[in-house]
């Protein structure tokens, strides 16, 4: 089946085709005011947990140390860290930190519609920016300070601009798709997995053709002059990955069958059987139709938007076996895919109001996980970074120091020592009175990027400590109470020898400690 132009004003008269227009923008409106809502609302209700911190101080340091930690350590989401430093200057509340992911969520709506609506046709695009605006693990990540919403977006345009030029192969979607596909990878490195999954949809199906006198050969060689312009686009994340190793990501933990089916579930809106058998439905019409290199773009779109939702998931969690690199939220960037499948497979049912209902009934259903987003998340457990900082400032007294037994510990600490101060820690100018003086990490009058990783050593614990009468002691992600890391253990054992006294306070994921000599 080839897609063909139609001119609906020829068959319609153009009273009615006003009304259709009109119609379809006035559901859109609605839909994108639906999803506004349902991120604006609650943005604040969490608090602010360490990796939020970590984006918000990064943006905030000057450049040189910005630029020089981006090297070294965080390239990682990088474009979100110049777009963030360039949204603070306009708000530092809270609030307006978060709204920036909600900004690029909202633009994610017409993006999937877009690339629906060049893959089938309204009503499926419709129906699939319906059920990305009342998603709840979108909307879960919509109101987070991360990369995550923004790397969805590039995602969902760099596809919609392959696909647009692969129907008209015009320069400007060739240069569309470099420039989205190239943003992608300086999002999230993991885009790099949507443009393999894009590779091989192609070599797979086929280059399909939107007219009988398009030229294969000649779109094979566009096609891979985009991609070797894209593998120069981001060669300085290839570097950087290859200098740096796993060692950015070594935290994550092998993922087991119970976390799998809960990311299953929570990625489908709690729906996973329905996605499931919606998706089953998009395949129906390649039982008729053959996996042959035909050019036909029934099939082409079906096996393109499962190779780019099922292979970046499948893939990471296969090499999790020898080296874990799957991590739930890590794939939201192959959510759109998933949504228009399923869209497609529930318009599909015949008779088509029964489709219409069926799709309805999901959107309503996938509504109901909404509270849920406000009260819980999903693959990860917040901590108390903002509480134990509050408590630390409420309770230190003049003459007390703070020690965090990771560098990056601090990192938090100074973004809710930020809110209480009103001012940027981060800057060399601010004054440095609130609160305990900190003895590490500590580098300069603000933040640095030596700040940001290390750990202290026996010695330098040992030249402090005599100088203080009290010590704040700021814990974070060290292991457990029956297995602790080696630098907790070695505090555990240099800190009283200077301070007979300790007091200990627990909270989720942090734990604050006060040696004093009395």
């Amino acid at each position: 089946m080839q897609p063909t132009a139609t001119n609906e004003s020829t068959r319609t008269p153009p009273s009615r085709s006003r009304f259709a227009r009109s119609t379809l923008w006035l559901t859109l409106f609605l839909i994108l005011a639906a999803a506004a809502l349902a991120r604006f609302a609650h943005l604040v209700r969490k608090p602010f947990w360490f990796d939020e911190c970590f984006s918000v101080e990064i943006a905030r340091i000057d450049w040189g140390n910005f630029l020089h930690l981006l090297w070294w350590r965080e390239a990682n989401m990088s474009l979100y860290y110049v777009l963030l430093r360039i949204w603070l200057h306009f708000g530092q509340s809270e609030f307006f930190i978060r709204s920036l992911s909600v900004v690029l969520a909202l633009a994610t709506l017409p993006a999937i519609y877009w690339v629906a609506r060049l893959l089938y046709d309204r009503k499926v695009a419709l129906g699939a920016t319906a059920l990305l605006a009342i998603n709840a693990y979108h909307i879960r990540y919509s109101q987070e300070a991360r990369s995550y919403t923004l790397f969805a977006l590039l995602a969902t345009l760099s596809s919609g601009f392959l696909i647009a030029w692969l129907r008209q192969p015009t320069r400007r979607n060739w240069r569309g798709y470099v420039l989205t596909s190239s943003l992608a990878v300086y999002a999230h490195f993991y885009a790099l997995l949507l443009l393999a999954a894009h590779i091989i949809a192609l070599l797979w199906t086929g280059l399909p053709r939107a007219r009988a006198d398009q030229n294969e050969h000649e779109h094979r060689r566009h096609i891979r002059r985009a991609w070797i312009v894209i593998g120069i686009a981001v060669l300085p994340v290839l570097v950087f990955v290859a200098k740096t190793g796993a060692g950015p990501i070594r935290w994550i933990q092998r993922p087991g069958l119970l976390e799998l089916l809960r990311f299953a579930s929570d990625f489908s809106n709690g729906l996973p059987i329905i996605y499931f058998a919606a998706c089953l439905a998009a395949l129906i019409p390649l039982k008729r139709k053959p996996l042959a290199h035909d050019g036909g773009w029934e099939a082409f779109r079906v096996h393109f938007l499962m190779i780019c939702f099922l292979f970046p998931i499948l893939l990471t969690i296969l090499l999790s076996f020898a080296r874990p690199v799957f991590l739930p939220r890590y794939m939201i960037f192959c959510l759109p895919a998933l949504l228009i499948l399923s869209a497609a497979g529930l318009l599909r049912v015949p008779p088509k109001w029964l489709g219409a209902v069926l799709l309805g009934g999901t959107i309503i259903l996938s509504a109901r996980m909404i509270p849920y987003v406000y009260e819980h998340d999903f693959d990860t457990e917040r901590d108390a970074s903002g509480a134990a900082t509050n408590f630390i400032l409420d309770h230190s007294q003049p003459g007390d120091a703070i020690l965090f037994h990771v560098a990056n510990a601090r990192v938090p600490y100074e973004f809710f020592r930020s809110l209480r101060a009103g001012e940027n820690t981060a800057s060399p100018k601010f004054s440095g009175t609130l609160g305990p003086e900190i003895v590490y990490p500590h580098h300069a009058a603000g933040l640095d990027y030596h700040d940001f990783t290390g750990k202290p050593t026996a010695e330098f614990v040992r030249s402090v400590a005599p100088q203080h009468q009290r010590i704040w002691l700021m814990l974070m992600n060290n292991g457990t109470a029956e297995k602790p890391d080696p630098t907790t253990v070695m505090l555990n054992e240099v800190l009283p020898e200077y301070f007979p006294k300790m007091q200990r306070w627990q909270l989720a994921r942090v734990e604050v400690r006060l040696y004093s000599r009395e």
